[in-house]
């Protein structure tokens, strides 16, 4: 059974629902299906140009549109999960069958009708296949930290978990196909592709096993009703209402689609292959640095869990949003410094340049860890509050609302990726590692690896401006959510 414990502060009795904490890892290995599948379709740019014969240009564009698709099947989602109740419960049917889709898809996509002279139809139809896979398993994974623990103090441990592993997946991933796999098949090269495909379906599907053994407990019916402890329908109407009323969904909103749009840009496969491959001279060597600074950039999501604890997660963003403005400007000057020396690329043969980069690594990775501790856990304070305000207590509706308006706004990152690189050069091709580098390309690889997550972080400084929803303020939400419960009880036993 999971845990139980009381917190008084002052406010009056909350029994709070805890989980355990090897529920909580098991859990939180969802990470390992939600980050395999986002470092392959990052490489989808290269799936669509080597596999299907898609000019790169074009590529951004049908990005965006899949990613407008994949915005509108979200809110749509609530409604699946409102029906989907068996006796295997609803989570996990859920996040079973979003997984099946989204390996079928990718198997396709990335292997077995790659190469096959298949052109944009096909790669279209496909892409949007891994969509609403995609959409069954983030929307159903997204509420799975409400459902496990509503205690303050315990939110925040549930996040440094899931952060620990969206760092670990991704730097392993990248460690066995940019050291191991590229070397061998010469680059972004079929062959290659497929590889790496088979790798992150693998690595997901223990992720998938994992996680339905830990969230078991708590996928049962009784988890998804609300305060007045009746199951109801859910309408259109109600995803208008929660974002008209719920102030702290839309500081959220705006905070969580500016961060996206601008790390998605920054992501792209394409930005780090000319930031790694070409600016740096070595693809291999900045993953080994990223790799040797893993352990202290794991510390660095106890320090913001820690914080959270202590302070609250609206004020946990806040904080470390300061530091990773901080920490990239000076990466900013950092490069800009070697750029104008013109010796970039000795930041992988010389020592002391060697261990600057490493410890800027360290301080981004780690900053921006503490960001997603405070976002992870907030999304479950928001739909809590949901909860408190009288809503449709369908953990979906909250975070199907946020995923419709932050895809929408993060649709365009692979269309401004590929557009821009076309403004330098590439507009038949994409950015290869043995590339030449160019002004241009060093500046605009600066501006979309750094500029975007800067103006990202200074709307999330805005936003949250505007958002009461702090410590203090959760410990009263918990309060009323438990007497209104309780109230609930007292009349259905009286009547």
């Amino acid at each position: 059974m999971s845990q139980n414990k009381t917190n008084t502060g002052g406010t009056g009795e909350v029994k709070y629902r805890r989980a355990k904490v090897w529920q909580i890892i098991m859990v939180s290995s969802s990470a390992f299906i939600g980050m395999s599948f986002y470092f392959l379709m990052g490489m989808a740019s290269y799936s669509a140009s080597v596999g299907f014969g898609i000019a790169s240009i074009a590529v951004g564009g049908i990005l965006t549109f899949t990613r407008i698709f994949d915005a509108v099947t979200d809110p749509l989602l609530a409604f699946v999960y409102d029906k989907v109740n068996t006796p295997f419960g609803k989570i996990r049917i859920l996040l079973a069958s979003g997984w099946l889709i989204m390996v079928l898809s990718v198997l396709m996509m990335f292997d077995w009708a790659a190469g096959k002279g298949h052109g944009k139809v096909t790669f279209v139809l496909l892409y949007i296949v891994y969509i609403i896979g995609y959409t069954l398993y983030n929307m159903t994974g997204q509420t799975l930290g409400a459902l496990m623990s509503n205690d303050p103090k315990q939110r925040p441990m549930i996040g440094v978990y899931g952060t620990i592993f969206n760092y670990i997946v991704p730097i392993a991933l990248n460690m066995i196909a940019f050291t191991q796999l590229m070397p061998k098949y010469g680059g972004y090269t079929p062959e290659f592709l497929s590889s790496a495909c088979w790798l992150c379906v693998g690595l997901s599907a223990v992720g998938l096993v994992l996680t339905c053994i830990g969230i078991s407990e708590y996928d049962k019916p009784e988890n998804f009703v609300g305060t007045n402890m009746k199951k109801e329908k859910l309408k259109l109407g109600d995803m208008v209402e929660v974002l008209a009323h719920n102030r702290p969904l839309q500081c959220f909103v705006a905070s969580g689609a500016s961060d996206k749009i601008a790390q998605q840009v920054a992501s792209q496969t394409i930005v780090v292959t000319m930031l790694n491959g070409i600016i740096i001279g070595d693809m291999s060597i900045s993953t080994i640095l990223s790799t040797l600074g893993m352990i202290p950039s794991i510390l660095f999501a106890f320090i913001g869990a820690a914080y959270a604890k202590k302070h609250g997660n609206k004020k946990t963003i806040v904080t470390w949003t300061w530091f990773c403005i901080f920490v990239t400007f000076a990466a900013v000057a950092f490069f800009t410094i070697l750029h104008i020396g013109g010796n970039t690329r000795s930041i992988s043969a010389v020592m002391p340049l060697m261990i600057v980069f490493m410890i800027l690594q360290l301080l981004t990775n780690g900053t921006k860890m503490g960001v997603t501790t405070g976002n992870s856990a907030f999304m479950a304070d928001v739909i809590d509050y949901e909860l408190d305000r009288g809503g449709k207590y369908i953990p979906a509706v909250v975070t199907g609302v946020y995923s419709l308006i932050d895809k929408v706004v993060s649709s365009v990152s692979a269309l401004i990726a590929t557009a821009s690189v076309a403004l330098v050069g590439y507009t038949t091709s994409l950015p290869q590692p043995t590339d030449e580098l160019t002004p241009g390309i060093f500046w605009m690889t600066m501006v979309l690896m750094y500029g975007f997550p800067l103006l990202g972080w200074a709307i999330t400084l805005i936003a949250m401006r505007f958002c009461n929803l702090n410590k203090e303020e959760m410990e009263q939400v918990q309060k009323r959510i438990a007497e209104k419960k309780a109230e609930a009880q007292k009349q259905a036993q009286a009547g």
